[in-house]
């Protein structure tokens, strides 16, 4: 099982996704320059936070046209498991992999600090290890991750349970019905503001960003015994 974190140009969080899944969680991870057009033998890939291109434009918009983009796109269209992180999430919606926009947040404050999160769903390769309606706290460090999308597509994610994670309690950068982490329809890609791997160690004030990496690793090894078993 191998995972890829992806390295843009001013990317500041991939060497922690690449410490927590490999000293963490125990996979085979690589980093992966935001050249590079070929993600094979990969299962998962993550996009890490950070000021891709220092946010020049919009935050995530630049590095939504870097080479290995075109490459995620191929990958997730082939089932493979994407992450967004943070800056990782404003480059999927700006390359087009998840719906919406990432605004500043309400008062245009830059807002670093813990936060707790409702899991709205745990039938989802990322979050299989969390109990259904499970409170969590994950730190977040942003200052545009005020999701917005418009009102039909709102209730289309609503409708078709995309909306993963959502704000419990504060609102902390006024996000549309306090969401903090949306997926595709097909499941297989998620964004999410909080930082999961900067909770995934007791020593870092809290555990529950590393049941996030545990169940895509769970849903890797499921799906590859499922492979197996329909070949035999």
């Amino acid at each position: 099982m191998r995972f890829g974190v992806v390295t843009f140009p001013g990317s500041n969080c991939d060497a922690d996704c690449r410490w927590v899944l490999r000293e963490v969680v125990g996979v085979e991870t690589e980093f992966v320059w935001h050249e590079e057009t070929d993600l094979g033998g990969l299962d998962a890939v993550v996009l890490p936070g950070g000021f891709s291109y220092g946010d020049y434009l919009r935050a995530g918009a630049i590095a939504a046209t870097s080479p290995v983009m075109r490459a995620v796109r191929e990958f997730a269209a082939r089932g493979g498991l994407v992450l967004g992180i943070c800056n990782g999430f404003q480059v999927l919606l700006e390359a087009g992999l998840l719906p919406g926009a990432m605004l500043p947040n309400l008062g245009a404050r830059f807002r670093c600090e813990w936060v707790r999160l409702r899991v709205e769903r745990t039938d989802t390769p990322f979050t299989s290890r969390y109990r259904p309606g499970q409170v969590v706290r994950m730190p977040i460090a942003h200052r545009e991750g005020r999701y917005y999308v418009d009102p039909s597509t709102l209730g289309r994610l609503e409708a078709a349970g995309c909306v993963v994670f959502r704000y419990e309690g504060e609102n902390p950068n006024g996000s549309l019905h306090g969401i903090a982490g949306i997926r595709n329809e097909p499941g297989n890609v998620l964004g999410l503001m909080p930082h999961p791997e900067r909770c995934a160690e007791g020593i870092l004030g809290g555990e529950d960003g590393r049941l996030l990496f545990e169940s895509m690793v769970d849903w890797i090894r499921a799906t590859r015994k499922e492979a197996v078993r329909w070949r035999s």
